[in-house]
């Protein structure tokens, strides 16, 4: 079978696709193996229990039904699920919205693979642009989007040291460099894989750079701000204009509805719309179904702040401390946990790679993510990126302290080579 450039780009071996192959692979050959490499949210029976509670209303209900199975959404989606989310953000935020700034995707993944090649790569006048990260690391789903080569730059961050084995990733606006081939900045927050809450500073310093370039901010937004909260420390929720805001249903709890909420100017929103309409025909219902009412009564911001954050941040203080028990005099630091549901370790002069790392704890049973994925829009030649492993901490609490132990009696084992 020939394959177009198209066909060879997204059929053929990519970094994510191996990578999820090998995952997949390794869950299949042992059931047993302890998953500490995923995205899947923790479960919360208290969340769990607002969304069957709400599933079981429109089963109830034939009219709902109806909706949820039998018809076709708009490409934008659902108006009244767009009508809700607009409400709530003007009443709670004061952002100047209405439900002509807001689209659905089927999955926020699909969200940025439109809006990355709608804004960069070849340009009509035959000149090429790219996304710039300004904060590595970064989400590895980002790496093979978009359509051609060269499709990100990134900037390497400055790191504060911390007390108590942990440190900082901070913008480096000193070697922040963009130019006429810069799309747009985009950054994520919290940040997949590290955890890092960018500051309010950082985000309006982007947010100015972005304004003065006459380019869009892009926000993945998908553990934090509004929804679903996961961020231990303060930090302000962020749109304007000038701002594209993702947002997921996902780490709610809800990753199987796959249901992407993207937050732009209505100029944007009607461009997306389109490329979506040839890219998923219609948007799913199943997630503004269940989700509709919650934003309609805020409830959607209040599973956050009071169940879905308290989990993670006491699953985060309880992963530190046992990674602290289990290395020992291991040098060791842990990126300051202020969001997310991972943990980003740095193994600073660690002898082996981060591959090599994630191939030994596979054959003992627990999978991570070698670090070396999360730089895209960088070359291979910071040491920094070998150092580094992705965990997650949430499965249930025995899991994750049996792969912390595995984890740590690799990495010591590794030092004493």
């Amino acid at each position: 079978m020939e394959l177009s450039q198209f066909g060879q780009k997204f059929a053929g071996p990519t970094g994510i696709v191996e990578l999820m192959d090998d995952l997949g692979s390794a869950l299949n050959e042992n059931p047993e193996m302890i998953f500490m490499g995923g995205g899947n949210p923790g479960r919360i029976p208290e969340v769990e229990a607002v969304f069957k509670r709400r599933l079981e209303s429109v089963l109830q209900d034939p009219a709902q039904l109806h909706s949820l199975m039998g018809v076709y959404q708009s490409p934008q989606g659902d108006k009244q699920f767009l009508t809700e989310i607009a409400a709530l953000l003007k009443k709670q935020f004061g952002w100047n919205l209405s439900e002509r700034n807001i689209a659905v995707s089927n999955g926020s993944q699909p969200a940025f693979f439109i809006l990355y090649n709608m804004l960069a790569g070849q340009m009509a006048d035959g000149s090429h642009r790219s996304v710039h990260l300004p904060l590595a690391p970064e989400y590895i789903g980002y790496t093979d989007i978009g359509l051609t080569d060269r499709f990100f730059t990134a900037t390497r961050p400055e790191i504060e040291l911390l007390d108590d084995n942990l440190f900082k990733y901070h913008v480096d606006f000193s070697q922040l460099k963009i130019n006429q081939q810069t799309a747009a900045l985009c950054v994520s927050r919290p940040t997949n894989p590290t955890g890092n809450v960018l500051t309010d500073d950082e985000v309006e310093h982007l947010d100015e750079i972005a304004r003065q370039a006459n380019i869009p901010l892009i926000i993945d937004s998908a553990y934090g701000l509004p929804f679903p909260g996961i961020l231990f420390n303060k930090a302000k929720p962020h749109w304007n204009e000038n701002t594209v805001l993702v947002l997921s249903l996902s780490k709610l709890g809800l990753p199987g509805v796959r249901t992407g909420i993207v937050v732009g100017s209505e100029e944007l929103i009607s461009a997306f719309t389109n490329a979506n309409t040839v890219v998923s025909l219609a948007c799913g219902n199943f997630g503004p179904t269940i989700a509709r009412e919650l934003f309609k009564s805020g409830e959607i911001l209040s599973l956050g702040r009071d169940l879905i954050k308290p989990f993670y941040r006491d699953r985060a203080t309880q992963a530190v401390e046992w990674f602290g028990q289990a290395l020992g005099d291991v040098s060791y630091r842990i990126h300051k946990p202020e969001g997310a549901i991972f943990l980003w370790l740095w193994f600073e002069g660690l002898p082996i790679t981060s591959q090599e790392l994630y191939e030994r704890l596979k054959a003992r049973g627990v999978l991570i993510v070698p670090g070396h994925n999360f730089f895209p829009g960088m070359d291979d030649g910071w040491q920094h990126q070998q150092e580094c492993i992705r965990v997650s901490y949430a499965q249930d609490a025995e899991s994750v302290r049996k792969g912390i132990h595995l984890i740590a009696e690799e990495v010591i084992k590794a030092f004493s080579e």
